[in-house]
């Protein structure tokens, strides 16, 4: 089926509730494993496309690959840039064919990010594509540490740049290889209690399954990113590959070999954030 917006996607679970997942895209084979488990578990996927994947591969072909990858699921598919720091970098999404961007502005003040996200949301708006915005700051482990979201910054940045979707800092940290990082529930009720709008949680890797669910189901988190726990389950796969044939060199037979094991890997991440009759 044809590309959705994130808008879209969220449309589509919000009767039955929970919380979908945006996955970190890589490469072509990490991208056919998350559609291949979100058809299996029946339900809408988010690709993103971050900034060390747009290093490696030009925007142009991320959108053609979400694209073409969308138009064969039997599920809907979203094409999303994650970490834009600029507007141009939104905007080139934009041209190029994604449904859905970020923007990213929670290191600036809070006058200038609302500045750039008003920005992106007219060009967004005009191309009837979805928009997340930032607020607080979402740590790194080993060097940044997080800052909490305002829930008063909150609101006044949602009256003045409404965004489609709000990425919050509440305790979460990207690039967690243990699932050792609860959120704070406290900052969460916080921020939901003063904006209606969907709320994201970046570094969802490191935020326990069990918590994971609870926010998705009881509170209006609707997203969570994905990555660091799929690129460790692509290394140990792979790894595994090589020391299994020692042999094989073709690159096609290493990576293609990949896609089911971690399919298999992304279906209980996907389920864990649904209602349970929603997962096949």
């Amino acid at each position: 089926m044809p590309l959705v917006t994130l808008n879209e996607a969220f449309d589509n679970i919000a009767d039955k509730g929970g919380a979908l997942a945006g996955v970190v895209v890589l490469g072509w084979e990490d991208a056919c494993a998350y559609v291949r488990a979100a058809e299996e578990v029946g339900c809408p996927l988010i690709l993103q496309a971050g900034p060390g994947c747009r290093a490696h591969t030009p925007l142009p072909v991320l959108a053609a690959m979400f694209r073409s990858l969308a138009e064969r699921a039997s599920v809907p598919v979203v094409a999303h840039l994650d970490h834009g720091k600029t507007p141009l970098e939104c905007l080139d999404a934009i041209e190029t064919g994604f449904t859905s961007v970020m923007y990213d502005g929670s290191a600036l003040p809070l006058e200038e990010n609302i500045e750039n996200t008003r920005e992106v949301l007219t060009a967004a708006r005009a191309a009837g594509v979805s928009v997340e915005g930032e607020l607080g700051i979402v740590g790194y482990v080993g060097a940044k540490e997080s800052v909490g979201t305002s829930p008063d910054e909150a609101r006044i940045f949602i009256q003045e740049a409404p965004v489609d979707a709000l990425a919050i800092s509440a305790g979460n940290t990207h690039l967690s290889q243990t699932d050792t990082v609860p959120a704070d529930m406290a900052i969460i009720r916080a921020i939901e209690a003063v904006v209606p709008t969907p709320l994201v949680l970046h570094g969802g890797s490191g935020i326990p399954a069990k918590q994971r669910r609870e926010i998705a189901l009881q509170t209006r988190v609707a997203k969570f990113n994905i990555g660091t726990e799929l690129r460790l389950a692509f290394g140990h796969a792979l790894r595994e590959k090589l020391a299994s044939d020692l042999d094989v060199f073709d690159r096609n037979a290493i990576l293609g070999s990949l896609i089911e094991p971690i399919a298999e890997k992304t279906v209980p991440i996907l389920a864990n954030l649904l209602p349970r009759e929603d997962s096949r």
